[in-house]
């Protein structure tokens, strides 16, 4: 009902709108806006306009919502210098793309850039101005033509307002690239399509900061968060990756979201002071943490490390005498850039009391009233006033030292640097288009004069360039730049003020994950020890103490609890107590040893099998021109020996003290032997039923097939399927060594977990397949003459081969520690002896003892030679 109710409404909306768009062209070929929107604002004309939205301003006034009059705009006012360096950095920017005939020639760029005054509302009336235009009067024409108000925007400065603004905007696929919104949120593409930014993210920033706690061993931090998206979004990153589905060993204790009221602030920090924690991670923004300090420092809390988000953690104001607790912190910064030629650019702005309205020259004269009233008193010489106008000369001004004119670290503003340039350098993409050859429907391409938003988005996704300071800058499928992050710590100085400096990055590259590089040496600690602080949920149990894990609570938080009676504490579990319970003995080790009996008989029994594969293979090599021995496939026969040998050999990586290469050559080794033993027998078998179907009439074809490349390409193909297994298997999970408590506690077993259960299954089932398969074919083929009898003995052996495999698996099973290996050792040994034997056994016989046997006429008078 609410659907079809709000269904209704739209159409009716709908119908007004078009009846009154009707009535009104009978008396007009115009139409009016609502209204404009009175922002300060910087413009310049150009072919394409690009807009920005920049905190000029950092306080405005409240309007009346009486509605007895019209109702009245907020005004802005306390110019913002860093924000208004950040607007002049835009128009640098594209000042020097306009210099440039390399980067789109032909095509002059423009810019509007508006104030969001620090507030939400007017940040959205500039981003709906960019977008719509400021004209009064729109002319209604049968075919619209023209670039949009603006191609794209450089915006907004906070997360909330961004969050807002590019809801709307991806709406119509605008490009909105950000140079300081941080929300791990705007990494959603379904949600904001069009979105960029050339900021890393808040995820990167969560991340950066715990390579921070483990780098120095914090297990135990508490994290406070400002109520907003910027907070609450980094609350979720810290959770995912460190509670339970992150799988870490970190833990946090959660101080909840707070706001700049002066009763929460002295709860947040009442809990801080109660907290066991030593290091506090802050996310908020500026002003707020001002308040957060001025409370710390009344209440007198000492003694903590300090965690900036990039926020605040250069904040100036933040590093004033007055706040001295803050010595020490650690923070992470916006990366630092150099941008040529700015300060130069800065000096050339002069103030013109000409026009104080609401273009950018009202700005232009606030910076200078600012600078004026607030930097110099007295007026410093070169200055007079004349007309009504300031006037000034170029050498006093240059030597003069403002916040304003340092470039000296430059990171919003390099950002807002970045962020002009791809769009660009999207432009120039664009504009280089060959006609038929275009990316979008029926190979067109986007023109200048009807240029859609969403076309521009398209090669923004595809922006890859470089920085004259060498960062590279491109975009990921979610709009986020490569990211990195300069790591700050802040010089408490003798004079008491804080003093920022770079002792590190954090940064990811395409192919690699975080990287962490700290100058520890360089970092100044606010403590009397000048050490890294502890901060640990519990500290390590004393001696007569173990550790009892706190119910409820993260892994690292635990009691001390007595230890039982006849029984001490140590600090590794590789002791166990004396059978007296006064002192600690080495626990004793448990593995298939090569000195125990079993081992030996095991060790023993591989050696003999493997002495066995050298003298029959021997024999074989000695006698290979008797009929015996080439009736039955003399290569196929040297194979199998060879393998045979490696599957004897192979037993012995299952004996000795597990390590890391020997678990994982055990089983690749003991499954590519096997593997190739089986394809041998297999492709005996399949030889010896072609050879009998090609004694029949019409059966010569057959044998076409059953060459001697065919039978090594066979053989070759199903052992190089078992080594991919192998190869996948030990790249995913590979088997590693373990040392097993769980069956005794006085005792470990040293084993081999295989890694992925999956992966051992799978390469004895292929190894089985075969067997069965081969089986089967030697079974088919029992019943052939007597010169057949070829058949019969692989039919016996592999009957042996699948028994004695059959009854490993829930010998395997069931069987613990180092009977395990034993039982697969046996396997091994039991089933390689058996296929010795039995396919051996009768033709070694023949050859030493009946050599009577072992001629052509003995055998072609029993049949069909095999």
């Amino acid at each position: 009902m609410r659907a079809f109710l709000g269904t209704s409404f739209i159409f009716q909306m709908l119908y007004f709108c078009l009846f009154s768009d009707v009535s009104f062209s009978l008396y007009s070929s115009s139409c009016h806006s609502q209204g404009p929107f009175y922002l300060n604002g910087m413009h310049k004309t150009g072919d394409v306009i690009v807009g920005g939205l920049f905190t000029l301003h950092f306080i405005s006034t409240d309007p009346d919502l009486s509605f007895t009059s019209e109702p009245q705009q907020p005004q802005c006012y306390s110019l913002d210098i860093i924000g208004f360096r950040q607007a002049q950095t835009m128009a640098f920017a594209i000042d020097e793309i306009n210099r440039n005939s390399n980067l789109l020639p032909n095509v002059t760029l423009g810019y509007s850039l508006y104030d969001n005054c620090l507030q939400l509302g007017i940040a959205f009336r500039g981003a709906l101005t960019l977008v719509s235009g400021q004209e009064a009067q729109v002319t209604l024409e049968e075919n619209c033509a023209g670039t949009p108000p603006v191609v794209g925007i450089v915006g907004d400065s906070f997360s909330s307002s961004t969050v807002a603004i590019s809801t709307v905007l991806g709406l119509y696929r605008m490009p909105l690239v950000s140079y300081f919104a941080t929300c791990s949120c705007l990494s959603d593409r379904q949600r904001f399509p069009s979105f960029f930014r050339t900021i890393p993210s808040d995820d990167f920033q969560v991340n950066a900061m715990i390579q921070i706690l483990k780098h120095f061993g914090w297990t135990w931090a508490g994290l406070l968060i400002s109520d907003d998206d910027y907070g609450v979004h980094a609350a979720r990153s810290f959770h995912s990756d460190l509670g339970p589905a992150g799988g870490g060993c970190l833990a946090y204790t959660e101080i909840l979201p707070w706001d700049d009221d002066s009763t929460e602030l002295r709860r947040i920090v009442d809990v801080m002071r109660k907290s066991t924690a030593r290091v506090v991670i802050v996310f908020s923004n500026k002003g707020l943490m001002v308040n957060l300090m001025k409370e710390v420092v009344r209440q007198n809390v000492t003694g903590l490390q300090w965690i900036a988000s990039e926020a605040w953690s250069s904040f100036d104001v933040i590093q004033t005498p007055h706040l001295p607790y803050l010595g020490g912190t650690l923070g992470i910064s916006i990366r630092r850039g150099e941008i040529p030629g700015l300060r130069d650019f800065l000096l050339q702005i002069r103030p013109d009391l000409h026009h104080n309205n609401t273009d950018g020259n009202s700005m232009v004269n606030q910076f200078w009233e600012h600078t004026f009233q607030c930097r110099f008193a007295p007026p410093p010489a070169g200055w007079v006033e004349a007309g009504g106008e300031l006037c000034t000369g170029q050498e006093v001004i240059e030597n003069v030292e403002t916040e304003f004119l340092d470039v000296s670290n430059l990171m919003s503003e390099y950002n807002v640097y970045k962020a002009v340039y791809a769009l660009a350098y999207a432009l120039d993409d664009m504009l280089q288009c060959e006609p038929g050859r275009g990316p979008f429907s029926n190979n067109t391409c986007a023109h200048l004069q009807r240029l859609e938003p969403w076309q521009l988005v398209y090669y923004m996704d595809k922006v890859n360039f470089t920085t004259t300071f060498g960062d590279q800058v491109s975009f990921d499928e979610n709009g986020d730049a490569l990211p990195i992050y300069d790591i700050m710590n802040w010089v408490r100085l003798p004079d008491g003020r804080n003093e920022v400096q770079i002792v590190g990055e954090v940064k990811r590259s395409a192919f690699k994950d975080e990287e962490l590089t700290l100058v520890e040496e360089k970092i100044f600690w606010n403590f009397e020890s000048k050490q890294p602080p502890r901060s640990v949920c519990s500290e390590r149990c004393p001696p007569g103490t173990r550790m009892a894990r706190k119910k409820g609570e993260p892994e690292c938080c635990f009691d001390c609890v007595p230890c039982s009676e006849g029984k001490i504490s140590n600090t590794t579990e590789d002791f166990w107590s004396s059978p007296q319970r006064d002192h600690c003995v080495p626990k004793k080790t448990e593995f298939l040893s090569y000195h125990e009996p079993l081992g030996i008989c095991l060790t023993t029994s591989s050696l003999l099998g493997t002495f066995i594969c050298v003298v029959v293979l021997s024999i074989f090599i000695h006698h290979h021109s008797t009929p015996i021995v080439r009736a039955n496939n003399s290569e196929l026969s040297f194979q199998l020996l060879l393998s045979l040998k490696l599957c004897f050999l192979c037993s012995l990586l299952f004996i000795g003290r597990p390590r890391l290469w020997t678990c994982q050559l055990r089983h690749a080794a003991f499954g590519i032997s096997f593997v190739l033993c089986v394809s041998c027998i297999l492709v005996k078998t399949m030889v010896v039923l072609a050879v009998f179907k090609a004694s029949k009439p019409g059966g010569e074809s057959s044998l076409k097939w059953f060459g001697a490349v065919q039978q090594r390409g066979t053989v070759l193909v199903l052992t190089s399927v078992q080594a991919a297994i192998c190869t996948v298997w030990l790249v995913s999970a590979s088997p590693v060594p373990h040392k097993n408590t769980q069956y005794q506690s006085d005792k470990i077993v040293y084993e081999c977990v295989v890694g992925s259960t999956v992966g051992f299954a799978v390469l004895l089932g292929y190894i089985g397949l075969l067997a069965v398969l081969s089986f089967l074919l030697a079974f088919l083929g029992r019943n052939l003459p007597d010169s057949f009898n070829e058949a019969k003995l692989i039919t016996f052996s592999m009957l042996i081969f699948c028994a004695v495999w059959v009854a490993f698996v829930p010998a395997y099973i069931s069987s613990p520690g180092k009977y395990a290996d034993a039982v697969e050792v046996f396997a091994i040994l039991a089933s390689s002896f058996g296929l010795l034997v039995a396919l051996f056994g009768p033709k070694c016989y023949i050859i030493l003892l009946r050599p009577e046997k072992n001629t052509k006429k003995a055998i072609m008078g029993r049949g069909i030679e095999s």
